[in-house]
């Protein structure tokens, strides 16, 4: 008697501050190779993200409501490890657009590894559209007041001008 396979569940961890169209990308290649993809939007303590925890899980899980209930969105904090664990998942996704971000990726794979052995982490490349975006440079370029659509989705693009429209009128840049 034969078992038909469970499908296996990948964390696609992130801060997500935005959620671009690269991230997007990432997400579906994730859902052609695993059968449930959990992006995990990190609470981000150790940077100042532009977007509270609250806007960035509300912005992913607008994005990505194309993929139905194959993709999931949750907050998590603390170690990737334990998160991990707790969704059941085999694999961790990370999306890596150039060789600098391989270098970083690579090492904290190996840090991984050593953490949970029986993880696996897979390397994802977006599409050649999106592999020089970064949310950083989204941020940045929205708050100099110049076009985002073109590295966001319509969503994403309308939260991101009204939070920078919000700071403006705090005196915030």
């Amino acid at each position: 008697m034969t078992t038909t396979p469970q499908p296996i569940t990948v964390v696609y961890p992130g801060t997500f501050d935005p959620m671009t169209l690269g991230h997007e990308d990432v997400v579906l290649r994730g859902t052609r190779l695993f059968g449930r993809v959990i992006v995990a939007v990190a609470a981000g303590h150790h940077k100042k993200p532009l977007f509270s925890l609250d806007e960035r899980i509300a912005m992913a899980r607008e994005a990505l409501a194309v993929h139905g209930d194959r993709v999931e969105v949750h907050p998590f904090s603390g170690l990737l490890r334990d998160f991990v664990v707790e969704q059941g998942a085999k694999a961790i996704m990370r999306g890596v657009r150039a060789v600098t971000d391989f270098d970083y990726e690579f090492q904290l794979a190996g840090m991984n590894r050593k953490l949970m052995g029986d993880v696996e982490t897979i390397f994802v490349t977006p599409n050649d559209h999106y592999q020089f975006i970064s949310s950083t440079f989204v941020r940045e370029i929205a708050i100099l007041g110049g076009e985002v659509q073109d590295f966001v989705s319509p969503t994403v693009q309308a939260r991101l001008l009204d939070k920078v429209a919000e700071r403006r009128a705090a005196g915030q840049g």
